[in-house]
């Protein structure tokens, strides 16, 4: 760039700055102008306020325990509640903008509330000239009282033909209201209803919150389905819909069709990971078929309780994740053998962390036979390494070696598999357990040992900065599971014959529980100390299956009698053999 092009530039950036400097001073003069405008009107205007028809109470908010009818056109707020629930509902729009759960807190020992504020409504459209949507109507409250529960009963009268009644009834020791919506006047076959939902944060780890989000539905054929909310989501459901619910980490919200079904039921949820105060933004749209003008609906909010969920009878428990995803085929573990032993040992008012040591102990117990076999075929592997290293150098060739081992393997009576085949059957309950545990609400804010809450993760050291794949705390039981899991490795090498023509598999077992170490550390307490015991359970098991029930040197005289016998291979065996002679003739051909 020449000389008169430099300063021809500084100029335009000199010209460029002194514009914006004016522009930004002429409209600052303009705003100070309006503001003392404004303040000069409303000292000369004061703010009317326009005063209630009939006003019972000189508050805004009303009490379910008055029985009086009250008549407002302005926007009160009306308490109704039970033993389990409190609920706020709005006289415009007749909505539950709060639902607070009296017996939980938030992790922080606040209380508990789902949801609080007005993004939180329950609406439907209107086809009138003047209210489209009954947002927009002002209701006239009236409580009533029976033995079952309480009542509001929220009337909108549009004109003298037209009126809209809205009632929620709340029946005692409950989380969930029946709703119901009563039209004269109009010609509405059909409700078109929308549920907006922001909810609240309420525990510890809010990634792990956002982590567990799913939408869940059922379909009146009995068809069940959910799909998970990561980010945005959107799903259209098909016809006929019994109910709508959101799992969102230890608690739930489900829309319940009580005499007909929803019909073009679209969702859409956002999982926003910056919202620091929402776990999500649900919102779902659906129509309710009227019958007699009528419609009616339960809305259930309430915790994520298997029992709880189970005695609605219409599969709600389905939403408890025992076994979802890739881990689906454990849901029959958790249902049948692990939440009936779980809940038995609850019962009996234990401390939860001995009901895992219980839990820990009962399951090897039973799986103490397949541990035995593991051992012995271990055992026997062992045996058989003098020999193998005599056939590797006798047989230098990998394939020519394999085709020896496993004659040798026949003859010994040897099942080279016979190691791994026991370890699977622990296999679903490990599994089981992942998905148990951190979704169970019995754990949530029970403190064990150094854990204050069992749900979420144990920290004994928060860091001032957060480490790549591992976070930005210290959890001491994911320590001691790492530590546990290192040392079963090291112990299982020294008893495991090693392949010297593939040393990774030498430090492979260390590589995993370390890669594992950052995973954990964000799990719940109650999960990493059940593997850290169930580790030492298997090192226990080992050092007293290797002491007290092998012997081998019987093992090595059997094995050697086995070499006399005529081998029979098994069906396994021989394809394995046959496979690897093609692989040996392929080979030879190139």
């Amino acid at each position: 760039m020449d000389k008169n092009s430099v300063i021809g530039f500084s100029l335009l950036v000199a010209l460029l700055l002194g514009y914006l400097a004016i522009n930004n001073y002429e409209q600052n003069a303009v705003l100070e102008k309006k503001q003392a405008d404004s303040i000069a009107y409303a000292k000369t205007h004061p703010k009317i306020t326009p005063a209630p028809i009939a006003v019972k109470n000189s508050t805004d908010t009303a009490s379910i325990n008055d029985t009086t009818q009250v008549t407002t056109l302005v926007d009160s707020v009306l308490r109704l509640e039970n033993e389990l629930v409190s609920l706020d509902i709005h006289t415009k729009g007749a909505n539950i903008t709060k639902a607070l759960l009296k017996n939980y807190k938030t992790y922080y020992q606040k209380p508990l509330v789902l949801f609080d504020s007005n993004e939180n409504q329950l609406s439907f459209a209107l086809n009138t000239a003047s209210v489209k949507n009954s947002n927009e109507l002002y209701y006239t409250p009236a409580f009533q009282e029976t033995e079952k529960g309480k009542s509001v009963t929220l009337t909108a009268q549009i004109n003298p033909q037209q009126q809209v009644v809205v009632t929620y009834t709340l029946e005692r020791n409950t989380h969930h209201v029946a709703c119901s919506y009563k039209l004269s006047g109009f010609a509405m076959n059909t409700l078109v209803m929308n549920w907006d939902n922001a909810v609240l944060r309420t525990e510890k780890n809010s990634d792990a919150e956002k982590q567990n989000i799913q939408e869940h539905y059922k379909y009146a054929n009995g068809d069940q389905d959910y799909f998970s909310i990561n980010e945005e989501k959107k799903e259209s459901l098909k016809e006929g819909v019994q109910w709508i619910g959101l799992r969102t980490g230890y608690f739930s919200q489900a829309l319940i069709a009580k005499n007909n079904v929803f019909n073009a039921s679209n969702c859409k949820a956002i999982n926003d990971k910056n919202d620091t105060n929402h776990v999500v933004l649900n919102k779902v749209s659906f129509q309710v078929p009227l019958q007699n003008n009528e419609a009616s609906l339960d809305w259930y909010m309430g915790p994520n309780d298997y029992a709880t969920l189970k005695d609605y009878q219409i599969g709600l428990e389905e939403m408890v994740p025992l076994g979802t995803g890739i881990f689906a085929f454990v849901k029959y573990v958790n249902k049948w053998l692990i939440l009936p032993m779980f809940n038995l040992l609850n019962s009996w008012q234990l401390n939860l962390g001995l009901i895992i040591i219980l839990m820990t102990l009962i399951i090897r117990l039973a799986l103490s036979f397949f541990t035995y076999k593991s051992y012995l075929s271990t055992a026997k592997m062992r045996l058989m390494k003098p020999e193998l290293d005599v056939l590797r150098e006798k047989f230098p060739d990998q394939q020519a070696f394999s085709v020896e081992q496993m004659k040798l393997y026949r003859s010994a009576g040897v099942n080279p598999l016979g190691g791994c085949l026991p370890m699977l059957f622990q296999l679903p309950f490990l599994v089981a357990m992942y998905c148990f545990i951190p979704t169970n609400i019995v754990f949530r804010q029970v403190s064990f040992l150094w854990a204050d809450d069992l749900s979420t993760y144990d920290s004994i050291l928060n860091l001032p900065f957060s480490i790549p794949l591992y976070g930005d705390h210290v959890s001491l039981f994911t320590l001691l599971m790492t530590a546990s899991s290192l040392f079963l490795a090291l112990y299982n090498r020294n008893m495991t014959p090693q392949d010297p023509n593939n040393p990774m598999m030498k430090y492979l077992p260390f590589v995993f529980p370390v890669m594992l170490m950052g995973v954990f550390n964000k799990m719940a307490a109650a999960l990493t100390f059940y593997y850290f015991f169930g580790n030492m359970v298997s090192i226990a098991q080992q050092f007293i299956i290797q002491k007290l029930f092998i012997n081998e040197e019987a093992i090595h005289k059997q094995l050697q009698e086995n070499k006399n016998k005529p081998a029979t291979a098994s069906k396994w065996q021989q394809k394995l053999e046959e496979m690897q002679r093609l692989q040996q003739e392929k080979a030879k051909k190139k």
